[in-house]
């Protein structure tokens, strides 16, 4: 006869008695009918955990990426502080986006200093954390800046013409709206100061403005900005405002011996001129800089998608 299975102590087979491990398994599964939370909590555990640490490549470009968007975002956190701080000091709160020439140097510091940092933080702080999310936002921002001056570039070259018109039209709008904007008026004075020239091709385009024309009834007719002058502070520490008053009454042999006759124009052409590859070679310093920032991130994402395949893999061998 065959032998029956040995009972327990309350009369049931042994073999009926689940082991350890069918046990765990049993508990297991009504656990997740039950706690259907908990499964997905460990699941996430699991996928959230890194039990692998990058290899020393991938080490090494993870901090360098963090290094390098470390430096520029300081830097263009620093230009949106000091754009911030002459918005706030700015003399003219009213005047902006309504006069002829509404570019505010400011506000361009602020935008261009406030993108740069968002771009350059999201690379830092995903390099550090090795968050590919923030690492792909980055890189799509990078090929995005890429892209946009690769067209300013096309458009520079190709609209070279209307582009120097623009400009010209532009001295001549800064010379109207000279005391209407005091970041225009600083900017125009600056120009004159650097190039030494006076006006957009001559001396007399200042009669264009209201205040400088001969026909005007206020003090300041027939006279020219301080920046004409050529020398403001005549052997003094501080600018004579009034070293230009009275010059549009003068001969032209009398006028040049207080301020510059020649126009802006003709010198800032001759400048642009003698400055195009500087120019260029600054842009395209800044573009190999840019690519390299890509390039490195995206070594730094191939290493997290090795490190992600190897922990996918790990608990098979195991």
């Amino acid at each position: 006869m065959p032998k029956e299975p040995p009972l327990t102590g309350n009369g049931s087979p042994a073999s009926n008695i689940p082991g350890p491990a069918l046990w765990e398994d049993q508990v297991e599964a009504w656990g997740c009918r039950c706690c259907p939370g908990t499964a997905k909590h460990q699941a996430w555990r699991e996928d959230k955990a890194s039990s692998l640490p990058l290899s020393t490549g991938g080490s090494c470009v993870k901090y360098l990426t963090f290094l390098s968007n470390f430096f520029f975002s300081l830097l263009a956190l620093l230009a949106l502080a000091a754009g911030l701080w002459g918005l706030a000091v700015k003399r003219s709160p009213e005047s902006g986006w309504g006069g002829a020439l509404p570019t505010d140097p400011m506000l361009l510091l602020v935008l261009g200093g406030l993108v740069v940092s968002v771009v350059s933080l999201s690379g830092c702080l995903g390099a550090l954390c090795e968050n590919r999310c923030l690492l792909h936002f980055y890189c799509g921002a990078v090929l995005i800046c890429l892209a946009l001056e690769a067209l300013a570039g096309t458009l520079v070259v190709a609209l070279w013409g209307p582009l120097q018109d623009g400009l010209k039209y532009s001295l001549h709008a800064a010379i109207i709206h000279y005391w209407d904007d005091p970041d225009l008026c600083f900017l125009l004075d600056q120009v004159q100061l650097g190039l030494q020239c006076c006006g957009v091709l001559s001396y007399q385009d200042w009669q264009q403005n209201l205040y400088f024309n001969c026909s005007s009834p206020g003090v300041q007719a027939c006279s020219l900005p301080a920046s004409c002058c050529i020398n403001p502070q005549e052997e003094g520490a501080l600018v004579n405002t009034q070293c230009g008053f009275g010059v549009l009454h003068l001969d032209q042999a009398a006028a040049g011996q207080i301020v510059y006759l020649q126009g802006c124009w003709p010198v800032l052409q001759q400048w642009l001129r003698g400055s195009i590859q500087t120019i260029g070679g600054c842009a395209i310093a800044v573009v190999m800089i840019q690519g390299t920032e890509l390039l490195v991130a995206a070594c730094l994402l191939r290493a997290l998608a090795a490190q992600k395949a190897a922990e996918d893999t790990e608990p098979s061998h195991l």
